[in-house]
């Protein structure tokens, strides 16, 4: 099928983009906003705070199982109709996460969430990259992501505030008339745009996407006994045949979802083992710091979610820094320091304590926030600079799929180390805090590791 891109109309051009950053919004403050919520959660729900991870898991696998799939059935079913649908079920999953009376119910919603999630922001960028030229690229992505920051610097705090004045389920209800918006203006100014769909490599997919669900499943299973440890045992076993089926699979299929050739640019292969093992510490935070300001410091949900808007703060001060940093710097120089910082930073958490000044916490907080956006910026950019163009949107996805896979990963393993290490206290028991010294210590450890990786770039590259 030809490039529909001719058929755009004045009124879809001009629109677009605030469509396209409606979508970025309603996906990254659903990514922040649910957290600071979850002790209260937990609480209605009848449930522990540490078993609430499966609803932050449940909704990151989601998208990065549908990441792949993205850009075919936008080309395969055009890009309104897809963009439509992604509002649609993203809508309907946060009416139904707010009606969810027990957890299973609430993890369930969240994958129909999580399904609308996934879609929004990929199929709204590639609307984006086919309607506009190149020279006008830069200015419309600026203002598409522009939502994208304000999402998470506004997300804990408002999260706080609506489990105060009214209760956790308006963490969901809120994303109900903005996807009504959304979905009527995406009907009238979303193009419809459409190619030729290359053959959808199903039996990759199929593998690669069970690899990872059951391997998330077994650590998941491991952390926090929500299963036997037997069944755990096998969904990781089942998990690692699974990738390693794929990776077979993939060295000889025509047109693998993922090429192994990926590879063979040795940047890249760095880049995404770095950014596996990096993120397994950083992607925890988001999901352990708000636990540990109330749990652990007694903060009110309010006050913990406004306790992290420095952290946003300096990552977005980091980002007018990278340009400047890294060609006089350098990759190598920049990711083996600055990965042993990230893990010396997150293990200082367990120097925090009620005693400290509140003031020093939120400089902690937004240094912590600066080094963590430094960090992404530059493994990042090493990953895909080096990609040739027909390498370029593969390596593209797997590198988002790697990303949301780790934070996933990263939750588990920080759950369950608060809970091996929190073992019987209860949410008003003095051991929480040291449960939570404990966790950061461990993960800040674990996200040095990343630091071996990363010395293995090209001298060319220091």
């Amino acid at each position: 099928m030809p490039d529909s891109t001719h058929m755009v109309t004045p009124a879809q051009r001009k629109w677009l983009p605030p469509l396209a950053a409606v979508g970025f919004f309603m996906q990254t403050l659903d990514g922040t906003i649910l957290n600071t919520a979850l002790p209260s959660m937990a609480e209605t729900l009848g449930e522990s705070p540490l078993q609430m991870q499966s609803v932050i898991i449940a909704y990151m696998l989601t998208v990065a199982l549908l990441i792949p799939a993205s850009g075919w059935l936008a080309d395969r079913f055009g890009t309104r109709r897809i963009y439509l649908v992604a509002i649609l079920l993203f809508t309907l999953g946060s009416l139904a996460c707010a009606a969810a009376n027990t957890l299973p119910m609430l993890v369930a919603a969240r994958v129909l969430q999580g399904i609308g999630g996934a879609l929004l922001m990929p199929v709204g960028r590639l609307a984006v990259l086919r309607v506009y030229s190149k020279h006008e690229l830069l200015r419309v992505m600026s203002f598409v992501t522009i939502p994208g920051l304000v999402g998470p610097l506004i997300g804990p705090a408002l999260g706080g505030w609506l489990v105060e004045v009214a209760s956790w389920h308006w963490v969901f209800l809120i994303n109900l008339p903005v996807g009504i918006l959304g979905f009527i203006a995406s009907w009238h100014f979303m193009p419809d745009l459409r190619q030729g769909t290359a053959k959808f490599d199903w039996q990759g997919f199929v593998l690669f996407s069970a690899g990872m669900v059951l391997v998330s499943v077994g650590l998941q299973g491991l952390g926090e006994h929500s299963i036997s440890t037997g069944w755990a045992l096998f969904a990781l076993l089942s998990g690692l045949a699974a990738m390693a089926s794929y990776w077979l699979y993939a060295a000889n299929a025509e047109q693998p979802l993922f090429s192994l050739a990926l590879f063979k640019t040795s940047t890249f292969a760095i880049g995404v083992w770095g950014n596996l093992f990096a993120r397994l510490g950083s992607g925890a935070m988001p999901f352990l710091t708000p636990l540990f300001l109330q749990l652990g410091l007694g903060f009110s949900p309010s006050k913990a979610g406004m306790t992290m808007i420095p952290t946003v703060l300096g990552a977005m001060l980091t980002k007018t820094l990278v340009n400047k940093l890294i060609p006089r710097i350098g990759y190598r120089r920049i990711l083996i320091g600055n990965t042993l910082a990230l893990g010396a930073m997150i293990a200082s958490f367990a120097l925090i304590d009620n005693q400290l000044p509140y003031g020093v916490l939120l400089g902690w907080l937004m240094v912590f926030g600066a080094i963590n956006s430094l960090q992404f910026s530059a493994m990042n950019t090493l990953t895909l600079q080096d990609l040739s163009p027909e390498h370029a949107s593969s390596g593209n996805g797997l590198l988002s799929v790697v990303m949301q896979l780790s934070m996933s990963l990263g939750v588990a393993i920080a759950a369950s180390l608060l809970g091996l290490f929190s073992a019987g206290s209860s949410a008003s028991g003095g051991q929480w805090l040291a449960g939570f010294h404990l966790t950061y210590l461990c993960i800040g450890l674990m996200s040095m590791l990343a630091a071996l990786i990363f010395a293995q770039l090209a001298s060319d590259k220091a």
